[in-house]
């Protein structure tokens, strides 16, 4: 049985996120457990989660990511940031996006997090391919 549709196709914030993460190389969008995710081959963000914990309350317009490791202690210390259910185990995190969000911020977050995922090839297809953000 299929999940159910949970976004609006319509959510302003989610054709912010379209924007960023379609830009980069090779990247596609699949729905998949009812959400819009981001792929280069393997996912590497999804729109809408929950945190982890015993009452996982839906946060629709969160962004969940991968991020770089040598980032994520200090992102973890900010209180935007939360451990989303099931993918946190595999050391995802998740930020709730609003109209008012830094989208330089976003763009770096999954620029990271493709980077962690993407084929050499496509990484190489990036303007600053010898460099990490």
């Amino acid at each position: 049985m299929p999940h159910p549709i949970m976004f609006d196709d319509a959510d302003p914030v989610l054709a912010r996120v379209r924007q960023i993460a379609l830009a980069l190389p090779e990247a596609t969008e699949k729905v998949a457990h009812g959400r819009p995710t981001f792929r280069c081959g393997k996912m590497f963000a999804m729109y809408g989660g929950s945190r982890k914990g015993a009452t996982a309350t839906p946060l629709p317009t969160a962004l969940l990511f991968i991020p770089d490791p040598s980032e994520q202690e200090a992102l973890q210390q900010d209180g935007r940031f939360f451990v989303p259910a099931y993918v946190g185990a595999y050391g995802w995190l998740g930020l709730e996006l609003s109209a008012d969000t830094d989208w330089a911020e976003v763009a770096e977050l999954l620029d990271a997090s493709y980077r962690r995922i993407a084929p050499k090839r496509a990484i190489a297809q990036l303007p600053d391919a010898g460099t990490a953000p």
